[in-house]
């Protein structure tokens, strides 16, 4: 037990390391997209920027609005990091580590947990801006959602159980994202919805909500929901790698993949507008649902096929 703790909290340094580095490389990309530097004051090519502004902001003074609910404006923040933090604890690593049987069922937990600490964050503001973004979370979230279960769901059929290491074992020699194109593209946009990334950030929606559900946040609290928010990019794009491509963590393309996915994540930051919030719903009821529904029938049919030769010969 002692020996899983001490893993898990090497781990979560490890996954903050890797969420300041990853905050630096969509500064830097996003700066060569709008041809412009990015940082390169702080350190060496601007390497230690992260770092600065994460001492920057906790050592800023931290603000109470009057009207907030004081205790639940303090915690949502601190509960919607550890939520991003617990998640990682299902990925397959092959090294003794606290991945389980029922890994894809916790995945689905820690995602519908994580939804309340954003509508939780615009409700205690008492903020009619973070009211209205953290109402558009919640719907948001949970559209995408019933198409992430389903394109799981698929793949549960597929390899027959519900762990993740055996999406693995069974890429071996294809990788599942040849033979289900559509359904790679679904979960990467599913993937930007449920972080709340352009073009579907309409829970902060600068235009039209200041900044949504974190308006009235400061100092600590904006930094954890940063934190949180980029962690949970990290996340989905581990994730992808470990469902579409194939890798384990103990290779090294594992982590070259999932670079590139977090890549894909601020190249469309950089290239697209954000939607309208009904074209959004549209997308996921009317687009992406139905195709969902037809794989996961397309990989029963499959897999009921392939039982009765077998049983048959």
């Amino acid at each position: 037990m002692l020996v899983e703790v001490v893993n898990y909290l090497i781990l979560i340094v490890c996954v903050l390391v890797g969420v300041a580095f990853v905050t630096l490389l969509e500064r830097k990309i996003l700066g060569y997209i709008q041809i412009r530097k990015g940082p390169n004051k702080v350190g060496y090519a601007g390497i230690l920027q992260p770092f600065s502004d994460a001492v920057k902001l906790f050592t800023k003074e931290q603000i109470k609005p009057t009207m907030s609910n004081f205790l639940v404006y303090y915690l949502s923040p601190v509960f919607s990091l550890f939520i991003s933090l617990l998640i990682w604890v299902v990925i397959p690593y092959d090294l003794g580590f606290m991945s389980f049987n029922l890994s894809i069922l916790f995945f689905f937990c820690c995602l519908g947990m994580g939804v309340y600490s954003v509508m939780v964050a615009g409700w205690s503001s008492n903020c009619k801006y973070s009211l209205l973004g953290g109402l558009r979370a919640v719907a948001q979230t949970i559209s995408y959602e019933v198409s992430l279960a389903l394109i799981l769901l698929s793949f549960i059929v597929l390899v027959g159980g519900p762990q993740l290491e055996l999406f693995t074992k069974y890429q071996d020699t294809l990788w599942f994202a040849f033979i289900s194109l559509p359904l790679v593209l679904i979960w990467f946009s599913s993937s930007l919805a449920e972080t709340n990334r352009t073009p579907f950030d309409f829970a902060e929606g600068e235009s039209e909500l200041v900044s949504g559900f974190n308006t009235e946040y400061g100092s600590g609290g904006f930094a954890l929901i940063f934190m949180a928010e980029y962690a949970s990019i990290l996340f989905m794009s581990v994730l992808l790698v470990v469902v579409f491509l194939g890798s384990s963590p103990s290779s090294m393309s594992f982590y070259l993949k999932s670079v590139m996915v977090a890549f894909t994540f601020v190249w469309v930051r950089g290239t697209l507008p954000r939607l309208r919030y009904d074209k959004l719903m549209y997308l996921a009821w009317k687009s992406f649902l139905p195709v969902s529904i037809n794989y996961l029938m397309f990989f029963i049919g499959l897999k009921v096929f392939c039982f009765c030769v077998v049983l048959y010969n």
